[in-house]
């Protein structure tokens, strides 16, 4: 089913497409189904462009929405392409995940969320590409965007032309731990340097974290607004407007309905609860997590009156009533020993078309594991910049597109790599090394 939209500036093909809930029984007697939502989005004139595939960042949150006339990385991308909007299996207008999830104890309802990771996204893909008729096309990635492209080049890299990646290089078959331990380093930081920035904010914060503890707050949706639900605004300190967004929240007077509505607002756990159940498995290389970032939270961030980042605790499932149906599910998926999302053996012998943007000051991927990553993809083009946060394709999205774009078509001859069981023949006598673009 297909519906097209004509406004300013672009043409839009909205479409529905049946896929199944399990890709790996996805012809069997009683096998469910869900709809994956997709809204193409091409230039007049553009509509046999080559098409570029759009993956969002989350776990958990729908595809961007386009505006007319496009603006940003939309705008530049489609120059050269038409561009396919997904909203990821359980997002948007997809057959949604809400607060209840379906199956009829904890057990299923968990073996049913194992279901909505990368590897389920990226067969989604295969399947609308196939649907659409498409040999190959682009794809672009930002943040767990990236990630489910990585997890794309080890299940279907003949799909793709090029791939695009920013900031979204995930380490391959690292300890979880090693991740979360990392971003502790940087959230701290990043609170040094917020503090610096804003030096009467910390007796803010304090005041509202031990007024928080005391009292009993109620936000607009009624739940209670805890301390540690509050330090969870260090979301966003990884965004290059982020530190001016928590300084507006935290110079409001406490409790008024405006400090109440930011508070709230502030984080989308509620909005997606997927992005919390689903999000530590993001990093689940082939492990269970076991509450990852709860187990390696840091004194320091409590005793100094720190903010958290993108981090999520087995609280949460309690401090936010949206949440309380998935939380048996969400400590099994703790403890659920998760298969493996990359094939390092692939991606070692990936071509020369794939550009990634790595963030120095990342607050959420780790800058030291980002470029381990893109030296494990030999041929992968690396742009490492301090210019720009986590959301650099956000904030200038035109800019960080083209300069992608342009490396990879100063690439020349692409490499053509012929797919067997666990072994693939480099048809091109040399690849070049990674490197770091200025």
């Amino acid at each position: 089913m297909s519906v097209t939209i004509r406004a300013p500036g672009v043409i839009l093909t909205e479409r529905e497409h049946t896929v199944p809930l399990d890709h790996a029984a996805p012809g069997g007697v009683g096998t469910a189904s869900i709809t994956v939502f997709t809204r193409e989005v091409a230039a007049p004139g553009g509509e046999d462009r080559p098409y570029l595939l759009w993956l969002q960042g989350g776990p958990g949150f729908e595809a961007t929405r386009p505006t007319s006339p496009p603006t940003g990385w939309l705008k530049r991308a489609l120059c050269d392409y038409r561009v396919l909007l997904l909203d990821q299996r359980g997002t948007g207008r997809s057959t949604p995940v809400g607060s209840v999830i379906p199956g009829g104890t904890p057990e299923a309802q968990a073996t049913y969320l194992t279901r909505f990771r990368a590897d389920s996204i990226v067969r989604d893909a295969e399947l609308i590409r196939a649907e659409l008729g498409v040999d190959r096309w682009s794809v672009l990635g930002q943040s767990f965007g990236g990630f489910t492209t990585m997890t794309y080049l080890s299940i279907a890299p003949e799909s793709l032309r090029e791939a695009y990646i920013t900031g979204g290089l995930s380490p391959i078959g690292r300890p979880v731990d090693d991740i979360y331990r990392a971003t502790y380093v940087r959230i701290l930081a990043k609170n040094a340097g917020y503090f610096a920035r804003y030096p009467g904010d910390r007796a803010r914060a304090r005041e509202i974290f031990r007024r928080l503890d005391a009292e009993d707050v109620r936000l607009p949706s009624g739940d209670r607004l805890t301390a540690r639900r509050f330090r969870q605004l260090g979301l966003w300190l990884g965004d290059s407007a982020g530190w001016e967004l928590l300084h507006h929240v935290l110079e409001l007077p406490f409790g008024s309905l405006a400090f109440l509505h930011d508070a709230e607002n502030g984080v989308k756990f509620q909005r997606n609860p997927i992005y919390a159940t689903l999000h530590e498995s993001s990093y689940a290389d082939g492990v269970a997590t076991l509450w990852s970032g709860a187990r390696l939270l840091p004194p320091a961030v409590v005793a100094e009156d720190c903010f958290t980042g993108e981090h999520v605790f087995p609280w949460m499932w309690e401090d936010y009533v949206a949440l309380r149906p998935q939380r048996a599910a969400a400590h099994l998926l703790a403890e659920h020993p998760w298969p493996r999302l990359y094939d390092a053996d692939r991606l070692r012998f990936f071509n020369d078309t794939a550009t990634t943007e790595i963030y120095t000051d990342d607050a959420f991927v780790e800058h030291d594991f980002a470029r381990e990553t893109a030296a494990a993809i030999r041929g992968l083009r690396a742009w490492t910049t301090s210019e720009y946060e986590h959301n650099g394709i956000r904030a200038d999205g035109e800019r960080v597109l083209d300069r992608l774009i342009d490396m990879v078509r100063s690439l020349g001859q692409t490499v053509r790599c012929l797919v067997r069981p666990h072994l693939w023949e480099v048809q091109k006598a040399d690849f070049p090394e990674t490197v770091s673009a200025p």
